[in-house]
């Protein structure tokens, strides 16, 4: 029995296309996508107020790390031209531009570049199947990435990250933290999910997500920066808090009349069935 060259001709095409290092071809992700912030537009855009760590799985180390956390830190000359981490970059404010790198010869997928426009983050991520490196490898602020496809969708893992933090208000994860992204593309929107988990300071994985809209003519303009002296202070001062005397958490429960337990944090704080107890009898907080 004779087969149509036709049925011949698509199953090679379907055996090409399914072959290692062409699943790129199921879905771009190349240009520029502007952030979307009705998600949580307090937090990404002026920042979290001091103190409130609710809503996140941490543990008591990561509470008393960030109790002596001083937001007068960021004056000094060291700290203020530092790109936000990959851990947190995401949910930033500024343009994201995504481009591949192919190899000549090939013309297979080598890795896909990301740059965020502020404090110009730019990472690297590895599709052509390498190892991450042993432990004592450098660790960056971006990390080391690698990817692979899950049908249309881009996953990422990250190692070998500098300590960073997981909101602005001092808030920190360790350098033994790793990630886990996927990158899911609807027409021109971008849904971003990041998985973290951190030994020292997560009870559990942090789970977040961040949205993004393609752009016609999206640009990501360049970021110089240039660190200053803003405060003068003695020499060899570093601002922050001794134990017990951070007093910023209960000043968040005072204005915003919540329970101490739940501004506290940690993984429970994120679940519906804590607010209702929280709130207790006909409460509303």
């Amino acid at each position: 029995m004779n087969i149509p060259n036709r049925f011949v001709i698509a199953a090679i095409a379907m055996a090409a296309l399914a072959t290692p290092g062409r699943a790129f071809a199921q879905i771009d992700l190349g240009g520029v996508w502007a952030p979307i912030f009705h998600e949580d537009q307090p937090e990404r855009v002026p920042g979290p107020d001091v103190g409130d760590y609710a809503g996140l799985p941490i543990n008591d180390a990561a509470r008393f790390k960030a109790d002596t956390w001083d937001a007068s830190l960021l004056t000094l000359p060291e700290h203020q031209c530092k790109p936000h981490p990959s851990t947190y970059g995401f949910r930033g404010v500024g343009n994201l531009r995504i481009s591949p790198d192919f190899d000549d010869a090939t013309q297979r997928l080598v890795k896909i570049n990301t740059q965020i426009q502020w404090m110009e983050q730019k990472r690297e991520i590895w599709m052509d199947g390498r190892p991450h490196p042993p432990d004592y490898a450098a660790h960056t602020w971006q990390g080391f990435s690698t990817g692979r496809w899950e049908g249309p969708v881009l996953v990422v893992r990250t190692t070998h990250l500098k300590t960073g933090w997981m909101r602005r208000n001092g808030l920190a994860l360790s350098d033994r933290a790793t990630m886990e992204e996927r990158f899911i593309r609807h027409g021109d929107l971008l849904t971003h999910v990041y998985m973290i988990s951190d030994p020292v300071y997560l009870t559990e994985p942090l789970i977040k997500t961040n949205g993004f809209r393609l752009t016609a003519n999206g640009v990501v303009d360049p970021y110089p920066c240039e660190s200053v002296d803003e405060v003068v202070r003695a020499k060899g001062v570093v601002p922050s808090h001794l134990p017990g005397t951070n007093q910023a958490s209960e000043e968040f429960v005072a204005k915003h009349h919540l329970s101490v337990e739940g501004v506290r944090g940690g993984a429970e704080t994120a679940l519906p069935e804590f607010a209702r107890r929280a709130a207790g009898p006909g409460g509303s907080k």
